[in-house]
């Protein structure tokens, strides 16, 4: 703290923030009031290693210097998130990368949804839709990191894809009505799979917005976290997400000008490689073994509705 911010900056207190899988956070509290977050990427303290060591999509979406590019991304074009005060990458002490970010008060926008105010809720999820449309308006024909500018062979979705068979595999071993039904939810993702055209042209999405990756300031203004996922993608891969993580709210975020087969193909995706997620983190100690159990079972339930009928 006394090397990046200067010797008036002595730390008082640090506090663990719970929630992330991939990396670990900390608020630094300054005895002169200040304070700022540290971030962590230890990939032994990373719920996802093996996944992130067999190259899977996990491993998009760990690590210091994907955080670094889409962080100057984000703020070079005004879209707000934490300050990068300083990014140490030398491992001459520690075996993984850290840095000082912005502290950014405010609660989550989940803690918006029960909101005693409409006129509050309104502001808020208004003002998220635009950041959304506003990011999601920089498009370029080549998908992948804002510094990866050579051209990537195949379309996006067929990395998703994979994955989802991937996943599918994976939670058949665990999940018996998933197991019972794994020919028939296979049989679907082939189908939704082979209904989505080719396209060249992709927007900028950050990969995983939940309204806990939304933080919202005393000033009732949006701030995108947990960056490192960002990406030129498919924007309906971001707004299928966006639509069962935000429920009702999703009316103020929603974009009418999507393709709706790739949409559902990214929706049902979703699903399949969320539940195997979710059993990941109860199989591998995750700290808050109730939501993990929970998210396996809402997508359990959710992909099983896509072969009802």
């Amino acid at each position: 703290m006394e090397k990046v911010l200067g010797t008036s900056y002595v730390v008082a207190n640090v506090t663990k923030l719970h929630g992330g899988a991939q990396k670990v956070v900390y608020k630094i509290d300054c005895t002169n009031g200040f304070s700022c977050v540290l971030y962590v990427w230890d990939i032994t303290m990373n719920y996802f290693q093996e996944e992130i060591a067999n190259h899977n999509v996990n491993a998009q979406s760990f690590g210091s210097d994907l955080f670094e590019v889409n962080n100057q991304y984000l703020i070079e074009h005004a879209i707000r998130t934490p300050l990068l005060y300083d990014l140490n990458k030398e491992r001459n002490r520690y075996t993984f990368d850290y840095g000082l970010v912005e502290y950014v008060a405010g609660q989550s926008a989940e803690e918006y949804f029960n909101h005693p105010d409409p006129r509050v809720q309104e502001k808020v999820f208004q003002q998220l839709g635009e950041m959304i449309t506003g990011m999601h308006a920089n498009v370029r024909e080549v998908y992948g990191k804002p510094d990866h500018s050579e051209s990537n062979t195949g379309q996006c979705h067929h990395i998703q894809f994979e994955n989802a068979k991937l996943q599918l595999s994976y939670a058949t071993e665990y999940v018996d009505v998933i197991r019972t039904n794994q020919s028939k939810l296979l049989d679907k993702l082939y189908e939704l799979e082979s209904k989505v055209e080719p396209r060249s042209r992709y927007g900028f999405i950050h990969g995983e917005l939940g309204p806990n990756h939304v933080l919202v300031t005393d000033r009732l203004e949006p701030c995108l976290i947990d960056i490192e996922g960002a990406e030129f993608y498919d924007i309906e891969h971001e707004h299928s997400f966006l639509e069962f993580r935000f429920g009702d709210f999703y009316r103020y975020l929603k974009c009418d000008n999507l393709d709706k087969n790739r949409k559902l193909f990214y929706q049902f995706h979703h699903h399949l490689s969320l539940i195997s997620a979710g059993l990941k983190l109860v199989h591998r100690g995750y700290p808050d073994q109730q939501t993990a159990r929970d998210i396996t079972e809402y997508h359990t339930k959710a992909a099983l509705r896509f072969i009802e009928g």
